[in-house]
């Protein structure tokens, strides 16, 4: 049997590659670059699957452009928002994502920001990298503590609840809001709030942990961002589209919300600049799954729903 040809859009950690050169006909990206679509759709060319990123958008037009000999796509990400599902069964397309390695690393990324954001761990490196630090003083640079404080989860998935264990080890009281209530959130003396603005009006520090779907666009909206308590902490480490950008920057200068956590963006690398000048803002690159283990994690993981589909469908690969 000959091997199935994979068209790689990334490249990934070396490790991953190696066992996709040993199972696979690999077309790598051995520079990174962002492929273009007609790039992609030339690479595609004669391929049987797409080992592809959360940086490639795979809309209604691109998936039908698509090669007929292209049966899978493995998506290194535990979220598929950026492939049109609905699309992709049309064509007859499987797709498959990597939901659970990623977890442990992302609520880590998580309580960072909130950290970050919560003891101004932005402007006191600025300070020190500058060499303006005055000193210690009683009242210098004063934060937040977030021991005692209510801590309130929109989505309490996987990643949700691990960022739920972790927080509550640091002495935060937990609220949640999702579709159902959850045993595991029972188990950590939670409070479920079926209500997200009823949660919202209690939430000291906020999270976000939900997926980003048409009704979750625009969730943190000027309205919702009005019912937190005053000088609220916001974070998100879910994608940059829950969160209105206009008015949570408009919020932060105003001291409605007293400091911003973020990890995910609207239109990222390019951010909204309000972000960037603001003291009360702790920033990070969408580092939420970037540690050594979790991508080789994600990378394996998603291999391994290749090797699932292709020992289930054993013929017509491309040759």
């Amino acid at each position: 049997m000959k091997r199935p040809i994979v068209v790689v859009t990334r490249k990934l950690p070396p490790v991953v590659e190696s066992r996709l050169i040993a199972d696979y006909v690999p077309r790598l990206n051995p520079d990174d670059l962002q492929l273009s679509r007609e790039s992609l759709l030339e690479s595609a060319v004669g391929a049987d699957a797409l080992l592809i990123t959360i940086t490639d958008r795979f809309d209604t037009e691109l998936i039908q452009k698509l090669p007929r000999s292209v049966k899978i796509i493995s998506t290194f990400s535990a979220g598929c928002d950026h492939i049109d599902m609905k699309a992709a069964r049309e064509r007859g397309i499987v797709v498959t994502n990597v939901p659970d390695v990623l977890t442990a690393a992302t609520a880590e990324v998580a309580i960072l920001l909130m950290l970050g954001a919560a003891r101004r761990a932005s402007e006191g490196e600025l300070v020190m990298r500058s060499g303006n630090w005055p000193g210690w003083s009683p009242t210098y640079m004063l934060g937040r503590q977030l021991s005692g404080k209510r801590l309130g989860i929109v989505g309490f998935g996987r990643i949700g609840e691990a960022t739920a264990r972790i927080a509550k080890g640091l002495g935060l009281e937990i609220l949640y809001h999702s579709r159902r209530s959850s045993s595991a959130a029972e188990q950590l003396g939670a409070r479920y709030f079926a209500d997200l603005d009823e949660m919202l009006e209690n939430s000291e520090v906020l999270s976000l942990h939900c997926p980003s779907t048409p009704s979750t666009i625009g969730l943190l909206s000027t309205d919702r961002i009005a019912k937190l308590p005053r000088g609220a902490i916001v974070v998100n480490t879910a994608r940059g589209d829950l969160i209105d950008d206009a008015a949570l920057i408009n919020a932060l200068e105003t001291g409605s919300v007293g400091a911003a956590g973020l990890d995910v963006y609207n239109g990222e690398p390019a951010i909204h600049p309000g972000y960037r000048l603001l003291p009360n803002t702790f920033l990070l690159p969408h580092l939420g799954s970037a540690t050594i283990e979790t991508r080789q994690a994600m990378g394996m993981r998603a291999i391994d729903n290749l090797d699932t589909f292709f020992s289930n469908n054993h013929c017509n690969h491309a040759a």
